[in-house]
């Protein structure tokens, strides 16, 4: 029977995409794992993979289209034998047990992942088969199903609309249950939230304002609007305070020298980020209590130090998660974070490469700015905002007037996960990375 490929969700925030390109035309025989099309998210272009086998009987969604809604069709996958007058029956909802589900913004990601990592397409919430009903499978399905001695009506399908798909009944195990345990849907981000307007103002009464002036107007993408809303989000119900310091930078920038120059023949070259991310990581290890992030009704304490680093694209920002970054010498981060920030500006992070995390660093030093707050970008604990090392002239510790090169730190902390001391502890563990530097080798 005639089914028809939905618009996936490929992060759980996703609410809609861009069909960037088709990868198939119709009349393709494809198989389950062939690439169908690239889907442009809010972050990322991500290639999105068939979960069925068949023919592509109609390519509902022309390349280009923007606001493609998750769940909607884009395609109808056909049958081996069947012809075209099965569409009309896919189309009317024929090839389903249940009614479509209306789109959501915090459906889970299904399994089948892209090249890139992204989640392929969405798990069915149609409800369980009741008995006497019809058991939609693929062939292919009914087949593996019958070879294993497995009934149909135990396994809850996958594929669009909880069609039983291959990977369903491989996964399956005789006289057992395949139904998995329902997932509560995590709670979604204000990803489609406008920015909210002054005193309750609309967007026209907005522009009515500056009529007969002169101005430019910018439609939002997906990246500005989900930057809107999460950071609305964060300011709203996050109770920021900030912790702020001076780190002196003398003996830290006379090791990276030393290093650079014995690194130069393997093409390394540290950077003082490096460092910085080295020394968070660390950080992390020493004060465990720091190393939290906030879920709602609860505080998850991670074990490994994920480490999220802001990048600065055109158009938004990235931050990428250097994960298990306490494990990891300097070259290996420099590398990593070099990686990283290339493919964040091409936009060809994978949504595991840039989701995680408990803590993170954003770094406006290279662009002169002595100091800054930044937000929260939830659910982490806090966030490291990180100033230009400054020549400045400081008291030693015998009481006599020197210079010595610092640079202005402040962490902004989510009160409700890290309380004032701890954060204290917190920033002064970065601190002493960053002024001992040789201590993040032992």
């Amino acid at each position: 029977m005639a089914t028809e490929i939905l618009m996936p969700a490929l992060s759980p925030t996703m609410e809609e995409g861009t069909l960037a390109k088709w990868l198939v035309k119709e009349g393709d025989t494809v198989s389950s794992g062939d690439l169908l099309a690239e889907i442009e998210t809010d972050k990322a272009t991500m290639e999105f993979e068939a979960v069925d086998e068949g023919v592509i009987g109609k390519l509902i969604v022309a390349e280009g289209t923007e606001g493609v809604k998750v769940n909607s069709p884009i395609a109808v996958l056909l049958e081996e034998g069947e012809d075209a007058s099965a569409i009309d029956s896919a189309s009317s909802g024929g090839s389903s047990n249940a009614a479509p589900a209306e789109p959501s913004p915090a459906t889970e990601p299904a399994k089948g992942y892209g090249r890139d990592g992204g989640a392929a397409a969405e798990k069915s919430s149609s409800p369980e088969p009741k008995k006497g009903d019809r058991i939609f499978a693929t062939p292919l399905a009914r087949r593996i199903a019958k070879d294993k001695g497995l009934d149909l009506a135990e396994i809850n399908g996958s594929g669009p609309r909880g069609r039983i798909v291959k990977s369903d009944v491989e996964n399956a195990q005789p006289g057992t249950s395949a139904k998995p345990a329902q997932q509560e849907a995590p709670k979604a981000a204000p990803e489609g939230q406008k920015p909210a307007m002054p005193a309750g103002m609309t967007a026209d009464q907005v522009a009515k304002m500056y009529e007969g002036r002169e101005y430019e107007e910018v439609k939002l993408d997906g990246m500005r609007k989900t930057i809107a809303g999460r950071l609305t989000e964060a300011k709203q119900t996050i109770p920021h305070f900030y912790l702020r310091r001076d780190i002196r930078l003398d003996a830290l920038l006379k090791f990276r020298s030393q290093l650079n120059k014995q690194l130069e023949g393997r093409g390394v070259k540290l950077s003082v980020n490096d460092f910085i991310i080295k020394a968070g990581a660390i950080a992390l290890q020493q004060v465990p209590d720091a190393n939290a992030v906030w879920a709602g009704d609860r505080i998850l304490k991670l074990k490994p130090s994920d480490v999220a680093v802001a990048v600065a694209i055109e158009g938004g920002l990235f931050t990428p998660v250097l994960k298990d970054a306490q494990m990891k010498s300097l070259s290996a981060l420099s590398a990593e974070m070099k990686d990283l920030a290339a493919r964040a500006r091409d936009r060809k992070l994978a949504p595991h490469e840039y989701q995680g995390g408990s803590f993170a660093i954003s770094n406006l030093g290279m662009f002169g700015i002595d100091n800054f707050d930044a937000v929260i970008n939830p659910p982490h604990g806090s966030i490291l905002a990180v100033g230009a090392g400054v020549k400045k002239p400081v008291v030693g510790a015998d009481g006599e007037i020197t210079s010595a090169t610092v640079m202005s730190v402040t962490l902004s902390v989510d009160h409700r996960v890290i309380d004032g001391a701890l954060g204290a502890n917190f920033l002064q563990a970065i601190a002493d990375c960053l002024e001992n530097p040789i201590t993040m080798l032992a």
